[in-house]
């Protein structure tokens, strides 16, 4: 048995807490008003396009989260569509924020998000996590 790189574990774990905020912030748009609404004062603007739509939101939201924590396990797992998944997530993600970026010109938060997407991607696809995937399939 081959040992699981390291990348492997990081990616994991971030996988979960993707899928643990989305969860919550799920919930706190499905159920309004409870504690939970005190998060949004870190993102007001997001809050507010979010609410104008929380059914639709709060739906994809909890899609997101369960493929993130679907590709969470299937990379501990050490399965080959995880890994896909996990690359294909943060590519998504990636271009979500250099469209974000356009639009909305926020720097510092657009810059931040394509630099975190580019180092996960660079996580998942170095040569010994490839050869960990690739030659399991």
């Amino acid at each position: 048995m081959k040992i699981r790189p390291t990348e492997v574990m990081v990616v994991a774990v971030l996988m979960f807490i993707a899928a643990a905020i989305a969860a919550v912030v799920s919930f706190s748009l499905f159920v309004p008003g409870t504690p939970l609404d005190r998060m949004w004062i870190l993102n007001t603007a997001a809050h507010e396009a979010f609410a104008a739509q929380a059914g639709h939101a709060a739906t994809i939201l909890l899609l997101v989260g369960a493929l993130a924590a679907a590709a969470g396990v299937g990379l501990l797992r050490a399965r080959l569509w995880a890994w896909l998944l996990a690359i294909a997530i943060f590519a998504v993600n990636a271009l979500g924020d250099v469209v974000a970026l356009l639009f909305t010109r926020d720097w510092p938060r657009g810059l931040a998000g394509i630099l975190i997407d580019a180092l996960l991607l660079f996580l998942l696809l170095r040569a010994k996590v490839r050869a960990f995937y690739l030659n399991r399939a």
